[in-house]
C-alpha cells in the first residue's frame, strides 16, 4: 500500500524539478561524450511512476527497465553493446540493463554497485551530479571492455527518454 501512494502522489512536477531541462541536456551531452570513447551504446530514460494496475500486480522497476530495454530497442546494436540507465522516480529506484555482449563481460554486481551509488546521491537530491556520476562509472568500463573503433557509428538516440 505504502509503495501504491508513493507513486500516485509522486507527480510530473516533481520529476521536472528533479530532472530538469538543464539537466536533461547536461545527460544528453554526457552520453554522447561517453559514447566517443568506446564502442557502446547508452540510453536513459526516467519515469515518474508507474500505472497503479502495475504495482498492485507487483512489477518492479527492474521489470520496467528491462521492457523499456526492449521497447526503445537498446538491444537492437550491430555489437550488442546497448545499455540503459532507468530512473523510477517514485521509487528512486536505478536498473541499469546491458546487453548481452556488455553483460557477460562487467556483470550484475557492478551494475549493482554504480546504481547504489546513483541512489545515494538521489537521496541527497542531487539527481544531476548521481546521474553524471553513474554516467562517468559507466564509461570507465566500457572503455576498458569495448573501446572506440574506426567507423563506430551512434545507433541510438543520446537524448534521454521521460515518461509519464
Amino acid at each position: 500500500m505504502k509503495r501504491l501512494l508513493k507513486h500516485v502522489f509522486t507527480t510530473r512536477a516533481q520529476l521536472k524539478q528533479a530532472f530538469s531541462t538543464s539537466t536533461l541536456r547536461d545527460i544528453e551531452a554526457a552520453i554522447k561524450a561517453s559514447e566517443s570513447e568506446h564502442s557502446g551504446e547508452l540510453g536513459f530514460a526516467v519515469e515518474t511512476a508507474l500505472d497503479p494496475l502495475a504495482i498492485i500486480r507487483g512489477e518492479s522497476s527492474r521489470a520496467r527497465a528491462v521492457d523499456l530495454f526492449s521497447s526503445l530497442r537498446i538491444w537492437d546494436t550491430e555489437h550488442n553493446c546497448g545499455l540503459l540507465i532507468y530512473v523510477l522516480l517514485a521509487d528512486r529506484a536505478v536498473e541499469i540493463v546491458a546487453d548481452r555482449g556488455i553483460h557477460a563481460t562487467v556483470g550484475e554486481a557492478e551494475w549493482a554497485r554504480i546504481c547504489h551509488q546513483m541512489e545515494a546521491a538521489f537521496r541527497q537530491k542531487d539527481f544531476r551530479g548521481g546521474m553524471l556520476a553513474g554516467i562517468k562509472s559507466v564509461t570507465q568500463h566500457l572503455k576498458a571492455h569495448f573501446p572506440a573503433s574506426i567507423g563506430d557509428q551512434n545507433e541510438l538516440s543520446n537524448r534521454p527518454v521521460v515518461l509519464g
